[in-house]
């Protein structure tokens, strides 16, 4: 696996970056010896340490968790911890996805995916509908099921995904809502497209 250790106005150094391949190595080679990549970015908030670990672990599917603590050490072994229990928690599941990506490939489509600039109140009037793009990069659009990509959300601490649901086709969107729960949007299950629903 390929490892990056970057600090943002801090000094890693050897001794954290070491700490760092032992740790990441004995949660991966616990529950996924295959991952392919990791990068944990240490920076310094006022008075605290931020680490953040990004696992790339199969063909879309990203582990990401954070952790905030006085030291850097504790910082990183909070994120580590969270990590791991991502991967514990879908275990059986990843092994279940690798083992599939493996048989056949899956199909995905490419999509753009865009960040735009936020539009100033007083600065509104004069952009009309059109906010600056600040950001452009090419991303996948999977077909999942919605439990699968229930699962790749959470693994990537993610706010909400797009993928096409592989019952039907359609393009669906899962997202975190604000009460904690899951939110799925699904233009399949509108009654009216085209169907006839007898009435018994």
């Amino acid at each position: 696996m390929q490892l990056t250790v970057t600090g943002k106005q801090i000094d890693t150094g050897d001794a954290f970056r070491s700490h760092v391949e032992v740790s990441l190595g004995s949660i991966l080679g616990k529950y996924f010896k295959t991952a392919i990549e990791a990068h944990v970015v240490l920076s310094r908030e006022a008075h605290l340490s931020r680490a953040e670990i990004s696992v790339h672990i199969g063909r879309g599917i990203v582990v990401n968790a954070g952790g905030v603590a006085a030291e850097a050490y504790t910082a990183f072994d909070c994120a580590a911890e969270r990590v791991a229990k991502q991967m514990r928690r879908y275990k059986r599941r990843l092994r279940d996805h690798h083992a599939k990506g493996r048989e056949s490939s899956e199909a995905s489509e490419r999509a753009t995916d865009y960040v735009l600039a936020p539009i100033a109140e007083e600065a509104e009037e004069e952009a009309g509908d059109a906010p600056a793009v600040i950001a452009e990069m090419s991303t996948e659009v999977p077909s999942l099921t919605v439990g699968e990509a229930v699962m790749r959300m959470d693994l990537a601490a993610a706010p909400v995904l797009l993928f096409r649901n592989r019952s039907h086709g359609e393009l669906n969107i899962v997202y975190r809502r604000t009460d904690g729960n899951v939110g799925w949007i699904d233009p399949e299950l509108v009654p009216a497209r085209g169907k006839t629903h007898g009435s018994h």
